[in-house]
């Protein structure tokens, strides 16, 4: 018999891969002021994200420059008293909209997929 770990992490790679995006920007979106990479995760850590980024900060950080580069979210560098310079990133007005299209997405999607798991058919 083969181990359903090896499927299970397998599924959360695949899932995690369209969810990050989503929480990221939704993070952002929610946020009144521009947030560093280290605020978003810890905002992420507050909300009580397990599955999105479970303790993988480094790995936002490619995320965030993906959707600064598809125009969702804007930067700026920063000098930090406490460190190393900082990079704030804040929505842009394509990145709200876009952040409504894909959360209207994701419900559909969301309450499509419990239906079958529920064994709704009707």
């Amino acid at each position: 018999m083969e181990d359903t770990g090896v499927h299970l992490k397998k599924f959360q790679k695949e899932l995690s891969t369209g969810t990050v995006s989503l929480v990221l920007l939704a993070v952002l979106g929610q946020s009144r002021q521009p947030l560093y990479g280290y605020q978003i995760a810890k905002r992420l850590e507050e909300l009580g994200d397990e599955g999105a980024l479970a303790g993988k900060q480094s790995a936002l950080y490619p995320v965030l420059r993906n959707l600064e580069a598809g125009g969702l979210l804007a930067s700026e560098v920063e000098p930090s008293v406490s460190g190393p310079p900082r990079r704030y990133y804040r929505m842009t007005k394509l990145g709200r909209e876009v952040l409504r299209e894909w959360i209207a997405a994701w419900e559909a999607t969301r309450d499509s997929v419990d239906k079958v798991l529920q064994g709704d058919w009707r």
